[in-house]
């Protein structure tokens, strides 16, 4: 696993530079993209200067899928979809066929397997025995937490599903999350962090502390960039 860490004033050009570098690159060794987006406030400024700066890219050619979701209806303001449908979906004018959400209004364990099947099913038309995204990008929360891998559930500990529903007792609340076998085994990892974020709590996830669950996140045949917004 290489390790690349980008501190930067620009966080959202930097981070959709990072992103478009990357796309154009899969396009042309692979002729697909296959990207999943977080959720949460951070990449909020990310996908509105993608949507802006991206028109020219094929998104035909490129395959949106969701590292995690809370379990409401996608027109819910704590769903990621919504997000990212205001911020980048629509303005950019994507394809429906481009874009895999998971369906957050549907009862957890059914939404999980369901998310599963259709990356299986994309797997197997590709030849692959597991789908491996190009991109996957992660928050980092206060707690450590990344997609809704919590400290603690059940879903950190999964080690064959790929989608799970993840119950989180300080949410009460399901969620839909990649595991860390679909994560890691990703070609490439990009964790988006604001300068917001404690210091010592990105030192102790870069430096392995297994309480932190992001500290997790090692790619068996992938890379991981960090890009940590800096005050400007």
């Amino acid at each position: 696993m290489g390790r690349e860490i980008i501190r930067t004033k620009n966080f959202a050009a930097d981070a959709v530079n990072f992103i478009v570098d990357l796309a154009r690159k899969s396009l042309a060794e692979r002729n697909e993209f296959r990207i999943a987006l977080s959720g949460g406030n951070t990449p909020r400024p990310v996908y509105t200067e993608l949507a802006r700066t991206g028109r020219d890219l094929p998104w035909e050619r490129i395959l949106i899928t969701f590292g995690d979701e809370r379990c409401v209806p996608p027109d819910d303001e704590q769903s990621n979809y919504r997000m990212a449908r205001e911020t980048l979906v629509v303005p950019a004018h994507l394809p429906d066929r481009s874009i895999m959400r998971m369906r957050g209004e549907i009862e957890p364990q059914i939404a999980a397997q369901e998310y599963q099947d259709h990356l299986d099913l994309l797997a197997t038309q590709r030849g692959e025995h597991v789908y491996r995204h190009d991109l996957i990008l992660l928050g980092l929360g206060e707690d450590g937490h990344t997609a809704s891998l919590f400290s603690g559930t059940a879903g950190l500990e999964e080690t064959a599903r790929r989608v799970i529903a993840n119950f989180v007792p300080q949410f009460n609340s399901w969620r839909l999350t990649f595991t860390l076998p679909l994560i890691n085994h990703a070609r490439q990892i990009c964790f988006l962090v604001n300068a917001t974020k404690q210091e010592k709590l990105i030192d102790g996830v870069l430096k392995g502390d297994p309480k932190y669950p992001a500290s997790r996140v090692n790619p068996s045949a992938g890379d991981v960039t960090w890009i940590l917004g800096q005050p400007s």
